[in-house]
């Protein structure tokens, strides 16, 4: 079987389409980011690109949450998870990153979550 050579204009444009596809991806295994809100009402909520979060992949994932009041918190309970991501009197935004594994996850504010909760599953 006879090898045939290949251009080295096409093995520079293929390893240039390799690391552009590569580089474009993102680090293995990086954090995709969710968007928490609390307030300024009686409202809480947790979304990805716009949409109600219900439903998610197990894995990394940045929960960035916006406290808009400081009469609420945002509390997020699930598999090896119980983390108070903002308290009570603070407002601003706050992030932090958790492995999210398989089972249901529930967030609240403490004070007031018999009406401001909501959960999601992660499969």
């Amino acid at each position: 079987m006879r090898h045939l050579p290949i251009p080295r204009t096409s093995l520079v444009a293929l390893l240039a389409l390799v690391m552009v596809t590569v580089l474009s991806a993102g680090p293995a295994g990086a954090a995709k980011t969710l968007n928490g809100s609390v307030g300024p009402g009686f409202t809480i909520s947790l979304k990805s690109g716009g949409k109600k979060v219900t439903s998610l992949r197990p894995g990394s994932y940045r929960i960035k949450v916006r406290d808009r009041a400081d009469i609420h918190n945002f509390h997020l309970r699930g598999p090896g998870v119980n983390r108070w991501i903002t308290t009570v009197d603070f407002e601003g935004t706050k992030s932090v990153t958790l492995r999210l594994r398989k089972g249901t996850y529930r967030y609240q504010c403490d004070p007031h979550s018999s009406d401001m909760h909501g959960r999601f599953k992660v499969r």
